[in-house]
């Protein structure tokens, strides 16, 4: 499997750190498309940096030459953690991203886009906590969980052999325990899971050739 070449999007997120370091260390091919190739420090003869932004087709393509998987942690940025702090990245940045994948898997076929969704979009809303539903109405945390269901819907409505993870509340935590896979909400996810156990997962997806077509939420037990 190292032999296929990954282009992975998000890589210097909070959870795109972890899924970059992982994939170099399971002996990947990666390219990687950041704003700011200063940013990266990781230095590996398998790694190749593009400069760009991934809602941009021209820069998208550049770095999905030659790649068979996408794998991506991007998300809907805000200034700060703050729920109402302002956007950093425009509210249709996922949508636009993953239609330019969609279009240029056209002439460069994909194996598998798998994309990091959260727990609370579209029908799994009625499943978290109360006070957070009311974050997500109230705050401009929206346009991350809004940007997150276009992406689903578009990545469905295509014939990309996708995998949406939804995982529950992200935390830095090191130690990791044993991950549970909740589909058609059973079983019920716990609400904590380490960005690191994330992309430990989504990499072993990736090698077993799994959950094609399907939308997971993920947890840990």
């Amino acid at each position: 499997m190292p032999n296929k070449k990954l282009l992975i999007l998000g890589s210097t997120g909070r959870t795109g750190k972890y899924l970059l370091k992982e994939a170099l260390a399971r002996g990947f091919e990666v390219n990687i498309l950041v704003r700011d190739a200063k940013k990266i420090s990781i230095t590996s003869e398998k790694l190749s940096i593009f400069e760009g932004t991934p809602s941009n087709r021209e820069d998208l393509a550049k770095a999905l030459q030659g790649c068979t998987h996408v794998l991506s942690a991007l998300n809907i940025s805000r200034n700060s953690d703050f729920p109402w702090a302002g956007l950093r990245t425009p509210k249709d940045f996922l949508e636009k991203t993953i239609q330019n994948l969609i279009d240029l898997s056209k002439t460069n076929p994909l194996e598998n886009v798998m994309v990091i969704s959260a727990w609370g979009v579209a029908e799994t809303k009625q499943d978290i906590p109360f006070w957070f539903r009311w974050t997500i109405d109230f705050s401009n945390i929206k346009y991350g969980y809004q940007g997150h269901e276009q992406q689903e819907k578009l990545l469905q409505n295509s014939a990309i052999n996708y995998t949406i993870i939804r995982p529950v509340g992200l935390t830095n935590f090191e130690k990791l325990k044993p991950i549970i896979v909740t589909k058609n909400n059973y079983p019920k996810p716990n609400l904590l899971i380490p960005r690191k156990n994330v992309a430990k997962f989504m990499l072993d997806v990736l090698e077993k050739k799994e959950f094609f077509r399907e939308v997971l939420v993920i947890s840990e037990g």
